[in-house]
């Protein structure tokens, strides 16, 4: 008898529509090592959290609606971060693409590493992975720390990755007044992007308040109290250094 894959999810969600192309299922799983500033999920932060679940289990429930879907909707894998149980979005995935669903994961990249037995297993991964929504949270290492608690070296060394796979992914980047709302890092976070070819899409993401009552919750201090979401015209900025305008090829992937 076949062992039962599982792994710890936070929680699903049934008519995602900004999580990948179409209407999505989104699973968000449970645990992340990174500590974003800005982050509105705190709750999923702890490791061992959540609750265990099998593949079959997230599978089942995510074929209740695959009638809603459309031709381009399917699965997505948020967080916290997926990449910290790839074992288990891997078996669900292969199950997935068995019933011809679009697969999808949302990952900021932290737990990358070219050592094993990670760089094995998530090229494995890969093999059953349509999509990533690729989470740049800054460009620039000292400030990613200040951002996240964490370097970006490798996160970066992962969007090179998978340029060289030439799997497809869209960029999303929060714009947090402050932090990453300086032209000088747009431009450079510009120039990285264009140095990967597999890019199809990319996204500024206006940081928001709406996960503050979560951290407040939680007896967490909330580190950018009294720090506003960006206005419209820096988003539009942003968007205009980045050229999202010219990322196109998503629309006939």
């Amino acid at each position: 008898m076949t062992e039962k894959v599982t792994g710890r999810i936070h929680s699903t969600e049934n008519f995602g529509t900004v999580d990948g192309p179409g209407v999505r299922f989104i699973v968000f799983m449970q645990g992340c090592r990174m500590r974003c500033e800005f982050c509105h999920n705190p709750d999923t932060w702890k490791i061992n959290g959540g609750r265990e679940v099998t593949t079959d289990e997230i599978l089942e429930e995510a074929l209740r609606y695959k009638s809603y879907w459309g031709e381009k909707g399917g699965i997505t894998i948020s967080g916290g971060e997926p990449l910290l149980q790839p074992e288990f979005i891997t078996d669900l995935f292969k199950k997935a693409k068995a019933h011809g669903i679009h697969t999808t994961i949302d990952t900021c990249g932290r737990p990358f590493t070219y050592e094993e037995p990670f760089i094995s297993q998530f090229d494995e991964l890969m093999k059953y992975t349509d999509l990533l929504l690729f989470d740049i949270k800054h460009i620039d290492n000292e400030a990613h720390k200040k951002l996240t608690k964490n370097p970006n070296d490798n996160i970066l060394e992962m969007a090179k990755h998978l340029s060289d796979i030439n799997k497809p992914v869209w960029i999303r980047h929060v714009l947090v007044p402050f932090r990453s709302d300086y032209d000088e890092y747009l431009i450079r976070l510009d120039a990285f992007i264009k140095t990967l070819n597999n890019v199809d899409k990319v996204e500024i993401l206006p940081y928001h308040t709406m996960g503050r009552y979560k951290w407040e919750e939680l007896g967490l201090t909330y580190p950018l109290e009294g720090i506003d979401p960006p206005t419209q015209e820096r988003v539009k900025n942003a968007q205009d250094i980045l050229h999202i305008q010219d990322y196109t090829k998503y629309q006939t992937r």
